[in-house]
């Protein structure tokens, strides 16, 4: 997996590294979004808030000519924005409008169709119950869609303070990027609470936050520490901090990078874990994999929890300016 290492190690230490991790195939459309409108329009091309949540991304885009923005008022009208990947409400599309700004939609294809639920929830006139945490520009943008409907619960704790118009109908959607585990706890508070409550058509939670869950559980129970490479304001990768020390680890934490790791989590640790959020380039886990190398572990072993081949398409208003310029070239 990683460089050769440098000594012999003790046959008692032992790195493992979880698959899947990394880019998730929303994070990958999204990404290519912005380096495939840069290559197409040239620089700036404007990006509201961060296309996904990584610094290391954020900051290798804005070497290439991206400028981020927190809101549409700081893009001069008629520019080229990307929406992130989290999605937007329609009152951001109503505002890009508005400023005749030209817009690319990245919003990941799974959140999406958490929007699409919620106005459907929302034409039968229920009340949404959207468990997911309140300031996450995912959940803004889903709330967006129905925000006379919608109520946010943040955790088990929060349902019994839940108040609804009318108990027989009410529905439950999710944030995709939550820990499995806590979102069925409070699903299983909120139907305490209301025995009627409806379901959503298919699962919220994203099929790479599952997996990825799924894989460090593989490898925390006989891991003494876990390192979770990832960003701080990624909701995926700090649920995976969390995930792993449920799981069995004795201890588990995150790091943007391989700098970032403290040298004393490593004393007395001869089985270490590693994995990634999934919005992670694979090259920031390999530079941990080979500083643990240079600290005297052996080179990594991987196990692999399953395979990931979904791909999601460009989106369509980037697919046809790419077209045109093909014809044109």
């Amino acid at each position: 997996m990683t460089s050769t290492p440098q000594t012999e190690t003790p046959a008692t230490k032992r790195v493992v590294v979880a698959a899947p991790r990394g880019y998730c195939a929303g994070v990958d459309r999204a990404v290519v979004t912005v380096e495939k409108a840069l290559d197409r329009y040239g620089a700036p091309v404007y990006v509201r808030k961060q296309i996904v949540h990584n610094r290391h991304v954020v900051e290798d885009l804005e070497e290439r000519g991206a400028i981020f923005v927190e809101e549409l008022s700081e893009i001069p009208e008629g520019a080229t924005v990307v929406f992130s990947a989290h999605g937007v409400s329609p009152a951001v599309h109503a505002e890009a409008e508005q400023r005749s700004l030209k817009t690319i939609d990245a919003t990941c294809p799974l959140v999406t169709k958490v929007h699409h639920e919620a106005r459907r929830f929302a034409r039968d006139n229920l009340d949404i119950l959207l468990i997911g945490h309140i300031g996450h520009e995912e959940v803004e943008g889903t709330t967006g869609e129905a925000p006379d409907n919608i109520t946010v619960v943040q955790s088990p704790d929060d349902v019994a303070g839940v108040e609804v118009r009318d108990p027989a109908r009410v529905a439950w959607l999710s944030q995709t990027t939550l820990s499995v585990d806590e979102t069925l706890q409070t699903v299983d508070k909120l139907r305490e609470k209301f025995p009627l409550l409806m379901n959503p058509p298919s699962g919220d939670i994203c099929y790479a936050t599952q997996n990825r869950q799924l894989a460090v559980k593989q490898i925390a129970a006989q891991a003494d520490l876990v390192i979770v490479v990832g960003s701080a304001n990624s909701s995926n990768s700090v649920r995976l901090v969390e995930v792993a020390l449920e799981a069995g680890a004795k201890s588990a934490y995150r790091v943007d990078n391989a700098g970032e790791i403290d040298l004393a989590w490593l004393e007395g640790a001869d089985s270490i874990g590693v994995t990634s959020g999934a919005s992670v380039p694979d090259d920031l886990v390999q530079a941990v994999l080979e500083f643990l190398v240079s600290r005297g572990y052996p080179v990594a072993t991987e196990e692999r929890l399953t395979e990931e081949s979904l791909v999601f398409a460009l989106p369509p208003e980037l697919r046809k300016d790419l077209r045109a310029s093909a014809v044109t070239d």
